[in-house]
């Protein structure tokens, strides 16, 4: 065992490792965070313009749900390849870390939105009243009472979408991306090293629990429903 861990670890591979570790953050960080940051409005959207909510429009709910259902049914190693036109007018290349992070946020934000609007629902509709009775506008009502009240829920969201990205990474090594999955399949496949195969896949499954467990200890401790 010694004799394989003194092997896995030669010829500066270490380095190589943790080069592969701060990639794979960078891309899953950057496509979670771009991916919240337009999914928490757009989430907001389909749950206020919903039938009974607080500001309902079934013809915009309707055109924003196809939409997210559309591109949420398309499998991810397929829509990389069809949008790859507009990462070239967007991000200026179709391969590498950044067109990467670009095609992440595209499948991801419709997943986030989703589970953004259903962490709404789970709103007391209780405290929702209570706000309307004090005067409360939409606006008020979205940033002081729906968003505060979801907040554990949406951390939870947040670490299925990142823990989800996560799992994607992998795939970088098909554009000429970096990363753990890029490593696996260069040394593992190419060069005929398993061992790498293997322990970058470890390596994940580390990153995908300190995560999960990370977030979702926040979670409870933002949840007021709780007792600490």
């Amino acid at each position: 065992m010694s004799e394989f861990f003194q092997n896995l670890f030669a010829n500066g591979m270490g380095s190589t490792y943790l080069e592969a570790i701060l990639t794979t953050l960078k891309i899953t960080v950057l496509s979670t965070s771009i991916s919240y940051i337009v999914g928490i409005p757009l989430g907001v959207l389909l749950y206020g313009t919903s039938s009974g909510s607080i500001f309902p429009n079934k013809p915009v709910n309707a055109v924003l749900g196809f939409i997210v259902n559309m591109i949420r049914s398309i499998p991810f190693i397929i829509l990389l390849v069809m949008i790859q036109p507009i990462s070239k007018i967007v991000m200026g290349t179709k391969i590498g870390d950044n067109a990467f992070i670009f095609y992440l946020v595209v499948a991801a934000i419709p997943f986030v939105a989703r589970m953004v609007e259903s962490s709404l629902k789970e709103v007391d509709p209780g405290v929702i009243e209570a706000a309307n009775s004090m005067g409360s506008n939409n606006f008020q009502l979205i940033t002081k009472v729906l968003l505060p009240e979801a907040k554990p829920s949406l951390i939870i969201g947040g670490a299925i979408a990142a823990t989800t990205i996560l799992g994607y990474t992998p795939m970088t090594y098909l554009i000429a991306g970096g990363g753990l999955g890029q490593l696996a399949i260069q040394y593992g496949l190419y060069r005929f090293q398993p061992q790498v195969m293997y322990i970058s896949s470890i390596l994940l499954i580390i990153l995908v629990q300190i995560m999960q467990e990370g977030l979702s200890f926040l979670a409870k401790k933002l949840d007021k429903r709780i007792r600490h």
